[in-house]
């Protein structure tokens, strides 16, 4: 799929904290009040968002996926293009 054949880096506009078990991202250019923006990731979500380095394909974010979660490559690869779909949507990630 081509979008897994692109590299993708994380926006500047979106900011990646841990507080205590959870893993949220916060857009920096809107209201610090606007709860609605801000995103929780749950484990492999926050994985991928780490993969995100602006060096790393979709494709080998996908296979490092398969290798570190119970997923099989078409289960990974139907997630990792619809979450970078999301993330796209939402300005988190552009293209590196």
């Amino acid at each position: 799929m081509a979008i897994l054949d692109k590299i993708y880096k994380r926006s500047e506009d979106m900011v990646f904290r841990k507080v205590g078990e959870e893993c949220v991202l916060v857009p920096i250019r809107q209201g610090a009040g606007d709860l609605e923006s801000i995103y929780t990731l749950n484990k492999t979500a926050a994985r991928i968002w780490e993969m995100l380095d602006g060096t790393t394909k979709g494709i080998d974010i996908r296979n490092r996926i398969t290798e570190e979660f119970d997923v099989t490559p078409q289960e990974a690869e139907e997630d990792l293009v619809h979450y970078l779909q999301e993330l796209a949507s939402i300005h988190a990630i552009v293209e590196a």
